[in-house]
């Protein structure tokens, strides 16, 4: 059975960083793509980057230069790096584990103050 665990969400200031981690139990983690998704309250789950089994990412516009995935397959996790963070980037962050089937986490909240 596989499991997503997010963590690493919380409140920060503007213009301040955090880092998410997600974490996969089972051996499927080397073999899938990993994406981050967020929702805001009352819109749609967007898509944030995505960085594939050998590791080439990819970013939304809106977070591009600011946000960094990268991933550790020893670890079976998952991370994005987020700096310079905006009020328009709260919401609530999802991992997505791409492999024969999607997996997601429970996601974790982030909040950004002006």
């Amino acid at each position: 059975q596989v499991e997503v665990v997010e963590s690493g969400g919380g409140l920060v200031q503007t213009g301040g960083s955090l880092r998410l981690s997600c974490t996969v139990s089972g051996s499927i983690f080397s073999n899938s793509a990993v994406a981050w998704y967020r929702q805001a309250p009352g819109k749609q789950r967007d898509l944030v980057a995505t960085i594939t089994t050998s590791g080439t990412p990819n970013y939304a516009a809106a977070v591009r230069g600011r946000f960094t995935i990268s991933r550790n397959n020893a670890l079976s996790a998952g991370y994005l790096q987020m700096n310079n963070l905006k009020p328009e980037d709260t919401a609530v962050y999802y991992c997505n584990i791409r492999y024969t089937r999607n997996y997601w986490g429970q996601g974790t909240q982030v909040t950004v103050s002006s």
